[in-house]
C-alpha cells in the first residue's frame, strides 16, 4: 500500500493512501493568501483541505505513479521558482528536494525542480512508487527501496557524486549542525541552504534554521518572520516574505527579481497569513 503524509494548508497533516485523502487533521491556520489568491480559499476546513489535495491528486497525480513532475517557469517568485534561475545560470548544479514516492533526491534540471518543489511541500513521510524511481534515476535517489528522507545524507550523496555547487531545501532545525559540518569537511563544494516549511517553527528552531540559511520563506511562521523582519538582507514579498541571510542569498533574490521583471508594488495593508504560529 501506498502512503504519504504531508503537511499543508494552514498546517494540516493530510495521510493519503493509494491516491485518496484518508485523513485530514484540523488546520493550525485559518487563512492562507496563497490559496485565497490562487484558489479563491477564504477560510481553511478540514472539508476544503480534503478536497484541494483530492484535486492535486487527480489534476496532476500527487503522491501516485501517474505524478506529473516537470513544470515550466511560470515567473512566481518562490523558493523553486529562484532555484530553478540558479540552474538556469550555472550558479548550482544540483537541488537536493523531496518528491513523494521516492523521498530524498538529486536533481539538475529546472523543469525537474519546479515540477517537485512548486507543487508540494512539507512532506512528512511517504513510501516508494516504483514508476517515479527510473524518472528521477536510481541512481539520484537516496534510498530508493524505503524513499527515506535525509537531506544531510542527500548532501552527501550529491558529494560523492562530484556536485561542486549544490542547493539543498531542509525544514528541520536538527539539520543544521550536519549542514555546518558537512560544509567545514568540504571546503571545496558550495551548499547553499533553502529553509522551507517553517510555520509553527519555536524560537529556537527558527533561529537554528535561519543562521544555516541562505534563503528562507516566512510561511505563517511568527518566529521565522520576527527574526527575518530584523535581519534579512533582502527580503522580497508581503503576504508570504522571503528572506535573505547571507550576501549569496540576496544575490539569489535579485537575480530571480531581474529574471521576472521586478518586485511588484508594495502593498499599504498585505494580506497575511491568520494567526501566525
Amino acid at each position: 500500500m501506498s502512503e504519504h503524509i504531508i503537511e499543508a494548508l494552514g498546517l494540516s497533516k493530510i495521510t493519503i493512501k493509494d491516491g485518496k485523502v484518508v485523513d485530514v487533521t484540523e488546520p493550525e491556520v485559518e487563512y492562507c493568501p496563497l490559496f485565497d489568491h490562487h484558489r479563491g480559499i477564504k477560510k481553511l476546513t478540514k472539508e476544503v483541505i480534503a478536497e484541494n489535495i483530492q484535486f492535486r491528486i487527480d489534476d496532476f497525480g500527487m503522491c501516485t505513479a501517474n505524478r506529473q513532475l516537470r513544470m515550466k517557469d511560470f515567473l512566481n517568485f518562490g523558493i523553486s521558482e529562484i532555484m530553478c534561475t540558479l540552474l538556469d545560470e550555472n550558479v548550482i548544479d544540483s537541488v537536493v528536494m523531496v518528491l513523494e514516492g521516492c523521498g530524498t533526491v538529486i536533481v539538475t534540471e529546472p523543469e525537474l525542480v519546479q515540477g517537485i518543489g512548486g507543487r508540494v511541500s512539507g512532506l512528512v513521510k511517504t513510501s516508494p512508487i516504483p514508476e517515479l524511481i527510473p524518472k528521477i534515476g536510481e541512481e539520484n535517489i537516496l534510498d530508493p527501496e524505503n524513499a527515506g528522507i535525509n537531506q544531510i545524507e542527500g548532501i552527501e550523496l550529491a558529494i560523492k557524486k562530484g556536485f561542486k555547487n549544490i542547493a539543498v531545501t531542509i525544514t528541520l532545525a536538527s539539520d543544521a549542525d550536519g549542514i555546518k559540518k558537512l560544509k567545514e569537511e568540504n571546503p571545496d563544494v558550495n551548499i547553499y541552504v533553502f529553509v522551507v516549511h517553517t510555520s509553527k517553527r519555536s524560537a529556537e528552531d527558527a533561529r537554528k534554521l535561519f543562521d544555516v540559511c541562505d534563503v528562507a520563506t516566512g510561511c505563517a511562521s511568527k518566529n521565522m518572520r520576527e527574526i527575518g523582519y530584523n535581519e534579512s538582507l533582502k527580503t522580497v514579498g508581503q503576504s508570504i516574505p522571503i528572506f535573505s541571510k547571507t550576501e549569496d542569498g540576496k544575490r539569489f533574490l535579485e537575480m530571480r527579481l531581474e529574471k521576472i521583471g521586478g518586485e511588484k508594488p508594495k502593498k499599504d495593508n498585505p494580506d497575511l497569513p491568520y494567526p501566525l504560529i
